[in-house]
């Protein structure tokens, strides 16, 4: 099982949450909330109101998001979606947990308790250089005040 840190839309409550709970596509399980470590710009951009996490350590905030536990089937899913390499690439990035539901082995249990686990993130070092120029959020909702609803991918 892979860890894997999601922030946008396969959040609980978000428009692409339903791929998380489609055992079809593999197993994930939620363990618990979290944030980064350190500061990444989140922003929303694009034509669909896609929110990217730009690979842009130390700038921007902690981005806040929810951590799950998945297999091999469903990290495969999770990188076809994310048409990873391309638009988004998946790196390891510390996660700061922030609530843990999750129950693993002895280890796994050791570094919730210690605050800070590694885990898969899908953001993006191949963006328009105008996005950093974006708003940047520390937490995305499809339905914010922001008002730039995300676009799914049935409706392009």
């Amino acid at each position: 099982m892979a860890r894997v840190f999601v922030y946008g839309t396969l959040k609980k409550g978000q428009p692409n949450y339903k791929h998380m709970i489609n055992t079809a596509k593999g197993l994930a399980k939620f363990q618990g909330r979290g944030r980064t470590v350190e500061k990444y710009p989140l922003v929303i951009a694009g034509k669909y109101n896609i929110p990217y996490m730009l690979n842009i350590p130390g700038t921007g905030h902690h981005v806040a998001g929810e951590i799950y536990s998945v297999d091999d089937q469903m990290l495969q899913f999770l990188d076809e979606f994310e048409g990873c390499p391309d638009m988004y690439q998946r790196t390891l990035m510390r996660i700061e947990v922030v609530e843990w539901e999750g129950k693993g082995g002895a280890g796994e249990a050791r570094a919730a308790a210690e605050g800070v686990l590694e885990c898969f993130v899908y953001s993006t070092a191949t963006y328009p250089p105008e996005w950093v120029g974006l708003p940047y959020y520390d937490s995305y909702d499809s339905s914010g005040k922001h008002g730039l609803s995300y676009v799914l991918r049935e409706s392009r």
